[in-house]
């Protein structure tokens, strides 16, 4: 009887578990197909931690390396006057775009070294071009049969090697971006002739690949493109990202954008780019990103490229810092060569950009957007903010070193006996005094010209400040395009 008694007994706990684990299913969050439920999932919290990512864009276009990545567009399409003598002077007439895949080489390429690099910037993510609008794949696609990286030109599984190098040798997340038209597809063509009455490209060419792709290579990011002459219907878009949210093996971590059909960037998704470069200059109420460019004028490698195209450091540093301090992250784009070298002027900028960090990440990464973004009196100063503990720090951002040994803030209220300023790189404490009619003046340390703390933006701590009156936590409330917020104050919310 005590062994019958103790089976059921068990039985009993086993049912019981079973109930709960069914429970636990029941009550799991499902997002539907429809933009509502989509945007109710809170975007992952590494993504708006991180702040700085890094763009590769690397494909056929990487051979020509002439115009832009939208070279064989430019040539066919639109007919490009320059594009077309270019290839008048250098090849032969009955030459074709496919051809200069066999000189896609990647000789070179080391995913390692490119992974090293990219950590050294500072980044805590990248986005790696997987197929552009040419449809070329880099990696062996099973619906891009003769157009990918492994059955011509590198005879490399270029995406697999790259994500390995960043998942095995750095803390990076890596993230992928794919096209989902593609420019001379017949099947994308003739959908774009019966006006996309018909989805046979989406059927089998888009949506299987992005299911490859997930399925395979499991990014972090699912960076969308190529999306704007047809709906998110067409595209099934929302059925592909509910499939994303709730069952794909990256269903926890991933993050997406908001290029998934005509009408929908800046309004759905789940970080906005609302177009290339964007940086509007102000506070925006929903996650952003700022998908930019060292090149000035391409996002893929162009051996015509001068100098003066490139961004210098003080132009990326104030790109940063102010995209940042208006809550977005800053995706930096560089385009490597087609042997797989990345330019050395590229490199150098991204390891000055990792100076700059590892001097100032303090300020940049895991903070918040401040009550004010932009100095109310100096433009060249920006804020960013960070609550430990209870406890917050405001750090202002000079895009210049004050020339006249001080530095004026008027955003600020300090308070005699608590607040506290530093210089980030500077050992000790500055002196400071109130200001009238409002804010505090900084005595910056008297330093010979090789003594200042780096060469690009200088950030000041400020703790102990006044707290000014909160209305409501911080939150991302949805974004309103006809609403813009206030380019330098966000009314709601406040920070101290």
């Amino acid at each position: 009887m005590a062994t019958e008694a103790l089976s059921n007994s068990k039985i009993k706990i086993y049912v019981l578990m079973v109930l709960i684990f069914l429970m636990y299913l029941a009550s799991a969050e499902k997002y539907e197909p429809t933009w509502e439920s989509i945007d109710s999932r809170p975007l992952p919290s590494w993504y708006d931690e991180s702040k700085l990512g890094i763009f590769v864009h690397w494909g056929v276009f990487s051979v020509p390396s002439y115009g832009s990545e939208w070279f064989w567009h430019n040539w066919k399409i639109s007919k490009v006057a320059g594009i077309e003598l270019f290839m008048l002077d250098n090849y032969k007439p009955d030459f074709t775009y496919a051809d200069f895949a066999k000189d896609y080489s990647a000789e070179f390429f080391s995913a390692d070294e490119w992974a090293r690099l990219f950590k050294s910037s500072g980044a805590r993510y990248i986005v790696f071009v997987s197929k552009h609008h040419e449809g070329y794949s880099n990696y062996p696609s099973k619906y891009a049969f003769s157009w990918n990286s492994v059955d011509v030109g590198p005879q490399r599984d270029i995406v697999g090697e790259l994500a390995d190098a960043v998942r095995s040798g750095t803390d990076m997340h890596f993230g992928l971006y794919h096209s989902q038209y593609e420019w001379f597809n017949p099947l994308w063509l003739q959908d774009k002739a019966d006006n996309f009455t018909t989805q046979d490209f989406v059927k089998f060419k888009t949506l299987p690949e992005w299911y490859e792709i997930v399925n395979k290579y499991k990014p972090d990011i699912v960076w969308s493109d190529g999306d704007w002459e047809a709906t998110d219907e067409y595209w099934q878009a929302k059925e592909f990202i509910a499939w994303l949210y709730n069952d794909s093996p990256v269903k926890d971590k991933v993050v997406i954008n908001d290029r998934w059909g005509y009408g929908i960037g800046c309004q759905h998704g789940g970080f906005y780019t609302c177009g290339d470069r964007y940086n509007p200059g102000h506070l925006v109420t929903h996650k952003w990103e700022n998908a930019m460019t060292i090149d000035k004028y391409s996002w893929g490698y162009r051996r015509n490229a001068r100098l003066s195209d490139y961004l210098s450091m003080d132009q990326l540093i104030e790109t940063f810092v102010k995209t940042v301090s208006c809550g977005g992250n800053m995706l930096l784009n560089v385009g490597p060569r087609s042997d797989g070298i990345i330019d050395p002027l590229m490199q150098e900028r991204l390891q000055q950009m990792g100076q700059w960090m590892n001097r100032n990440g303090e300020a940049i990464y895991g903070t918040r957007p401040w009550t004010y973004q932009n100095d109310t009196v100096n433009p060249n100063v920006w804020y960013t903010n960070k609550t430990t503990n209870g406890v917050t720090v405001v750090y202002a951002i000079s895009l210049v070193w004050p020339s006249n040994g001080s530095l004026y803030l008027a955003s600020p209220f300090p308070s005699v006996s608590t607040t506290v300023v530093s210089l980030l790189g500077y050992d000790g404490k500055l002196s400071w005094t109130p200001a009238k009619p409002k804010g505090l003046t900084i005595t910056l340390p008297k330093l010979a010209p090789s003594e200042i703390p780096g060469q690009w933006a200088w950030v000041f701590k400020l703790e102990g400040l006044i707290k000014q009156k909160r209305k409501s936590p911080f939150q991302m409330p949805k974004f309103n395009v006809n609403k813009p917020a206030h380019p330098h104050y966000w009314p709601d919310v406040s920070y101290n």
